[in-house]
């Protein structure tokens, strides 16, 4: 996710984007889309994200972007065309999501009941694979939803790489 900035209270997602995949990172299907908010949300943003949102392009798409229950309903059916009724919960992943659940929670409830109360947060493992093991993933950040998701997965696999035992 995107947003406008941190404070779940007063600020407002801008683009999300959502990837399925199994446990080996096969994708198996994806949604992206900007989501279209009130100017004024643009305008009380901070200089980070004034600075790097207008980088990448993403703020001048936000007026033309998908209107959040229109997206909720998107990620709403990507989940549901993957994962049956009753069955296994699909589990959010990335990096600092624990960020993204409280957007999540707050302005897409009924996509949040449909996710697992587990998470497999990558920057769990930057930190102890940096600190303990010297190794660390450079990162391009190019802040978008999408590209921050596939880097996410690009990191864990270069983590997961070290773990392997030698044949």
């Amino acid at each position: 996710m995107e947003m406008t900035g941190l404070n779940v209270e007063r600020e407002v997602v801008i683009e999300v984007a959502a990837i399925i995949t199994d446990y080996d990172f096969n994708e198996y299907a994806s949604f992206e889309t900007v989501i279209k908010q009130p100017k004024s949300y643009l305008d009380a943003m901070d200089k980070w994200n004034r600075e790097h949102h207008m980088k990448s392009g993403l703020t001048e798409k936000v007026p033309f972007g998908m209107l959040p229950d229109i997206a909720e309903e998107e990620l709403m059916l990507l989940v549901k065309g993957h994962f049956p009724p009753g069955g296994e919960k699909p589990i959010l992943a990335g990096n600092s999501i624990a960020q993204d659940r409280l957007f999540i929670d707050r302005y897409f409830k009924q996509f949040s009941k449909m996710l697992h109360y587990r998470m497999l947060d990558v920057s769990s493992w930057k930190i102890i694979m940096r600190n303990k093991y010297n190794l660390e993933y450079k990162k391009k950040n190019a802040h978008r939803a999408l590209d921050d998701i596939r880097e996410s997965m690009d990191e864990l696999k270069f983590y997961l790489e070290h773990l392997k035992p030698e044949l």
